[in-house]
C-alpha cells in the first residue's frame, strides 16, 4: 500500500514532459531548441543558396559548356578548313 501510495504520489508530481520523454521541462527544451536549429541548418544545407542543389546545377551546367566548347572547337575547325580552302582560291586567281 505505500509502494503505491508513493507511485502515485511520484506520479503526480511529475510534469509532462517527465511522463512523455522521461526528461525535465528545461532538458526537453534544450533538446528541442537542438533538434529546431539542426533542422534549420540541414535545411539551408539542401535548399539554401549555398545548398547540395546549387551546388549539382553547377556541375551540370559545367558539363553542358564542357560539351558545348567541344562541339564549337570542332565546328570552327571546319570552318577554318573552308576558309583557308577559299583563300587558296583566290590566290590561285590572282
Amino acid at each position: 500500500m505505500e509502494q503505491e501510495e508513493r507511485i502515485l504520489e511520484h506520479g503526480e508530481k511529475e510534469s509532462l514532459t517527465e511522463r512523455w520523454f522521461g526528461l525535465s521541462t528545461p532538458k526537453f527544451l534544450i533538446a528541442l531548441g537542438a533538434v529546431l536549429l539542426a533542422g534549420i541548418y540541414l535545411g539551408l544545407l539542401f535548399f539554401g543558396s549555398n545548398s547540395l542543389s546549387v551546388l549539382l546545377d553547377l556541375h551540370k551546367h559545367q558539363r553542358y559548356l564542357i560539351h558545348d566548347i567541344e562541339r564549337l572547337k570542332t565546328e570552327n575547325a571546319a570552318l577554318q578548313k573552308q576558309y583557308f580552302e577559299l583563300e587558296e582560291l583566290d590566290a590561285d586567281k590572282q
